[in-house]
């Protein structure tokens, strides 16, 4: 066993036992200190001096921007003076990497850039795996290192056991090394940032609390004009919240909510070990535990099952520490000994129990507030300030100076919840402790969670389980993802048995997504929802749609809204809805969107009344907080006398989509739906007679319109109506075999066809040119972003998206690295298998190693191999998807 040398700890402090704010213990003194003198003005506040408020104040000073950067207390307290400063590239998202890297990057520069030692140790880092699908989560991780630069290897045990001399070779099968990462020092790093800054102009500012914010109301809604400190008032229009476990406090009794928890993370520090200093840090993902070097010793942590969970931090709780509870602790202690049981012959030189600010998906917490303008956040880091601290901190920067992040952040960026989400803390403590019981779980697409469940219903829900749907959650909806013979329903949350909760003996749930967690093989449910899909090919489905987002724009400004907002051209008859795309000023997707002009109407839900001119905006709904936020900003920051209107939960959507969805449909309508009377991308009112509700007539919107490339219709009915219709649907579609289908089914649909999933292969980095939709972009009268199109227009595009298909059968899910001429050109986006075409699809944007032009002859010209678990695999590339190329079945052309 390890010698606990229980009692040696931190600083020569003694231990407390109790977990409640009595049993904190404060590691610094009061002190007095000289009155700070405060500007009366700036550029930009930061309020926080740990790890992401001195990145952010770097960052900013650098570009010229006269930043202030307010600490309560001293530099690094909370809680980055207490971290273990590792810094870990490899992870399954392609713009963690970039963020990570940057920090790293930065780091590697930073005494160059501000003559000060950052405290940058590279001395490289190990992933272990015990099991096979591990190791290939790890060759996944390899893959997409690959192609975006970061050195790594694939080890077995032997050659890992040589890097690591305490291993044993014996407990585990293989590793992931990338000799690039390292660990930091907090302080050392903190020192060199502000100086660093100070030099560029910026200042700090300690022993200086913030009070309270600034804020007026106005026309446009909350504004912020400045801060409180004890010392006066600094005028400001724009602050960033830096707070990390005090996140919340300040903006709360604005109306603004941060879905933020802190909870008590701890490792501890190993007496001193012979022959480890300079080794590579190690994480062990299976046993939950990771090793730190730290001189000749090792700091050992890990994420527990059990975290203590607190309802908040005491302002003063700046150098302070917790008992640590070994009760929670000993997980990590077992998983350590297993892997290197000469860990054990060594005692603890301390310990370090501290608060950490968590998060519902453990990701930060960036951006604008959703509430008040001119706010931003940077907080929330999941115990890894450190090691995103660098690339949050350029990006927070960047956003604040321009008013958009250069990398595609809507993973960080607070408006990928809801308010309705931000509010509710009993679902925030749930969801924010299973991100952390998971978050060394392995990384699946298919994943779901099981806590904060039921959070958002549609109207068609009951008939969605009475229907055996699988259900996925999306941005707090529940939605089908596919559909069985049996049921599986969602279980209340049982905290995997934890805090006094019995974990359920047995859940269909949980077995059901068990069969969704593979790398190597495909899904257990493959043929079940090719089943769907091919009945959309080939008979007709229909989809719950009910979560989309549905917005009303109207006002005397609305056309001139409509005009600079969307790229296409909105000034369309009434009967006519466009695809469209929202952009940034670089010319970037921030949406794409289905907007239908509209004529005032009879007041009915999907048929509004208004004065002026109005336009009815479909959006999908993973997404739809950012979207609404989108389009609101923009119409506040141009002035349009303009209202836009969140009518999401008002009206449900049904679509029934294949060959014989006509003939379904056109049983119940009141209209005839050929298309002379409605073409492909028409829309019109109409009445449908409900067999299912004793002949009901139900008034709804028709759009034609499709996902899926095929003759289809949408259906946009109020809420009270949308069982009637489904079921009304479902007995005259019998006949002609319709069934149900879910989103598993609709992306791959989707994806066969061509068409793009915003966030995925359509991006804010991403623009209409490279992605193959520059019919999206209007050549006639200005929109945001016109500019950087018509650029691109002229010169050609640096990357542009393909697709690619596998001829073996293999499962592909994303970020695999993809080769051209055995050169590495990009990575898949997007990953589906499509069932018409019988094999593997993907999509990627092609970029060249020189940084020239990426034309149609370049992309046909090379052969391509994509990098599936470390073994490349052919595919044929395509400029445009090989389904339907000529676009005959969304017209009802079926040769």
């Amino acid at each position: 066993m390890l010698k606990l040398s229980r009692n040696a700890i931190l600083h020569g402090t003694t231990s407390l036992s109790s977990s409640t704010a009595a049993s904190q213990r404060f590691h610094s003194a009061k002190t007095e200190y000289t009155v700070p003198q405060i500007p009366t003005t700036a550029d930009v506040v930061i309020i926080g001096g740990g790890s992401a408020g001195c990145h952010t104040l770097y960052h900013l000073a650098k570009r010229g921007v006269k930043a202030v950067l307010l600490e309560r207390a001293k530099l690094t307290a909370g809680t980055t003076w207490h971290t273990a400063g590792l810094i870990w590239r490899l992870r399954p998202n392609d713009v963690d990497i970039e963020l990570l890297n940057n920090s790293r990057n930065m780091l590697t520069q930073l005494e160059q850039d501000t003559g000060y030692d950052p405290g940058w140790i590279q001395n490289g880092g190990i992933f272990i795996a015990h099991t096979e699908k591990r190791l290939n989560e790890y060759r996944r991780l390899a893959s997409i290192g690959n192609a975006l630069g970061i050195e790594n290897y694939i080890l077995g045990p032997e050659e890992t056991q040589k890097l690591f001399p305490l291993l044993d070779p014996k407990a585990f099968i293989g590793a992931l090394y990338s000799p690039g990462d390292g660990v930091v020092d907090p302080a050392m790093l903190c020192t060199a940032l502000t100086r660093g800054a100070v030099t560029n102009g910026g200042r700090v500012i300690e022993n200086c609390s913030v009070t309270d914010l600034l804020v007026e109301d106005t026309a446009k809604g909350k504004k912020l004009i400045g801060v409180t400190t004890p010392y006066g008032n600094i005028k400001t229009e724009k602050v960033v919240n830096a707070t990390g476990i005090w996140g919340r406090d300040l903006v709360q009794k604005h109306g603004s909510h941060l879905p933020l928890i802190p909870m008590k993370h701890a490792y501890i520090v190993s007496e001193s070990i012979p022959s480890v200093r300079g080794i590579p840090n190690v994480r062990d993902h299976d046993y939950s535990t990771y090793f730190r070097i730290q001189g000749d010793a090792i700091c050992m942590g890990g994420y527990e099952p059990n975290p203590i969970l607190l309802d908040s931090v005491p302002e003063d709780f700046n150098f302070g520490l917790y008992d640590l509870d070994w009760s929670v602790f000993d997980v990590h202690l077992n998983g350590a000994i297993k892997l290197c049981p000469s860990y054990g012959d060594y005692g603890v030189k301390s310990t370090i129990c501290g608060p950490e600010s968590f998060t519902p998906d453990h990701k930060p917490l960036m951006g604008p507030d959703t509430q008040i303008s001119g706010l931003y956040h940077n907080c929330g880091f999941n115990s890894s300030g450190m090691m995103f601290g660098g690339g949050c901190g350029e990006q927070t920067a960047l956003w604040v100076i321009h008013g958009k992040p250069e990398l595609p952040l809507y993973g960080f960026d607070l408006r990928r919840f809801t308010l309705a989400q931000n509010r509710d803390t009993e679902w925030i403590r749930e969801r924010s402790h299973e991100s952390y019981a998971k978050n060394y779980s392995m990384v699946f697409k298919y994943d779901q969670p099981l806590a904060g469940r039921n959070f958002q219903k549609d109207p068609l829900h009951d008939d969605m389980l009475a229907q055996n749907a699988f259900m996925e959650e999306k941005q707090g909806w529940e939605r089908p993802g596919f559909f069985m013979k049996q049921k599986a329903d969602v279980l209340p949350y049982d905290w995997y048995g934890n805090y006094g909760s019995t974990r359920h003996a047995s859940s269909a749930y949980e077995e059901v997504l068990e069969g969704d967690l593979k790398y190597a093989k495909f899904s257990e449910h493959h043929k079940l929802i090719g089943e769907e899909a091919l009945a959309c090919r080939n008979a007709a489905v229909i989809f719950n749609m009910c979560y989309f987002c549905k917005l009303i724009m109207e006002g005397p400004d609305a056309q001139k809204a409509a005009d600079w907002i969307f790229s296409g051209n909105t000034n369309r008859d009434t009967n006519k809805t466009i695809y469209t795309c929202v952009l940034n000023k670089s010319g970037g997707v921030e949406a794409d969107v289905t907007v239908t002009r509209l004529n005032s109407g009879t007041g009915a839900a999907y048929d509004p009344k208004f004065t002026g001119q109005g336009y009815y905006i479909v959006a999908g709904g993973a997404s739809a907080f950012y979207t609404y936020s989108t389009l609101l900003a923009e119409i506040r920051e141009k002035g349009f006398n303009v209202t836009l209107r969140d009518v999401t939960t008002d009206l449900g959507v049904i679509s029934i989509q294949g060959p014989r969805s006509r003939n379904i449909l056109q049983r119940i309508i009141d209209c005839d739906l050929s298309n002379e009377h409605i073409p492909p991308n028409g829309t019109l009112l109409a009445n449908v007679k409900c067999p299912s509700a004793n002949g009901k007539q139900v008034g709804l919107r028709v759009l034609r319109v499709s996902f899926v490339g095929e003759l289809g219709y949408e259906l946009h009915i109020p809420n009270e109506d949308c069982s009637a219709v489904y079921q009304s649907l479902l007995a005259v579609g019998r006949q002609d075999g319709v069934r149900n289908a879910g989103y598993r089914a609709l992306y791959s649909l989707s994806s066969e066809k061509g068409y793009h999933l915003w966030s995925f292969d359509l991006r804010p980095d991403d623009t209409p040119i490279e992605a193959g939709l520059s019919f999206t972009c209007r050549k006639n009268g200005d929109y945001k972003g016109k500019v950087a199109i018509e650029r691109q227009r002229r010169e050609g595009v640096k990357k542009r998206l393909v697709y690619l298909t596998l001829n073996e059968q293999v499962p592909i899910w994303g970020l695999e690295g993809v080769y051209r001429n055995g050169e590495p050109v990009g990575f898949l986006r997007r990953a589906e298998y499509g069932y018409a075409l019988g094999k593997s699809i993907g999509q990627t944007y092609v970029s060249r190693k020189d940084g020239q032009v990426v034309s149609e002859d370049y992309i046909k010209e090379g052969t391509y191999e994509v990098d599936i678990l470390g073994k490349r695999y052919k595919a044929e590339c395509h400029v445009r998807s090989p389904f339907d190329p000529k676009g005959k079945r969304i017209l009802g052309i079926y040769d």
